[in-house]
């Protein structure tokens, strides 16, 4: 069973990057990845990577302050009340939406990140055209790391 305040990352991945919170793309798998770093069962993630910093640039909070709420047990609904409570600047419903968007659609950007996706397609399904954004990387490396075929 899945404790969902505590995950163990090294058995099962955080939730998609798709997955939103209040609007926010990849709020809820930031949210998996703090809570499994606060319990010591992070495994292989990395907490913040490159796509956490870009959570919190938008925001801005702290990897720290966040990490430091999740400790305490928030459930999700109130990490994002807390979330919009302490953004700076405050964040309207329209630019989260713009700011997800843009966030979904990213591709591998510069030559060393395009070279790790090819190394993550060629890996795990060198015949998929589909894998184009980096979330696409995230799902594919996500499912195939804990044992499905691609």
């Amino acid at each position: 069973m899945i404790n969902f305040s505590a995950p163990d990352l090294s058995a099962h991945p955080p939730r998609s990057p798709r997955v939103k919170l209040g609007g926010f793309v990849h709020l809820p798998r930031l949210l998996d990845k703090a809570r499994a770093s606060a319990a010591g069962r992070l495994g292989e993630f990395i907490y913040p990577c490159p796509l956490d910093q870009r959570f919190f640039s938008f925001v801005g909070i702290t990897p720290e302050a966040l990490l430091a709420e999740v400790a305490k047990g928030r459930s999700d609904s109130e990490m994002l009340a807390w979330v919009l409570a302490n953004a700076s600047p405050t964040r309207q419903a329209w630019e989260i939406a713009a700011w997800s968007d843009y966030l979904s659609k990213l591709s591998a950007g510069d030559a060393k990140r395009h070279r790790f996706f090819a190394e993550t397609i060629e890996n795990y399904g060198p015949a998929r055209e589909d894998i184009v954004t980096y979330f696409d990387r995230l799902d594919l490396d996500d499912y195939a790391s804990y044992g499905g075929k691609a």
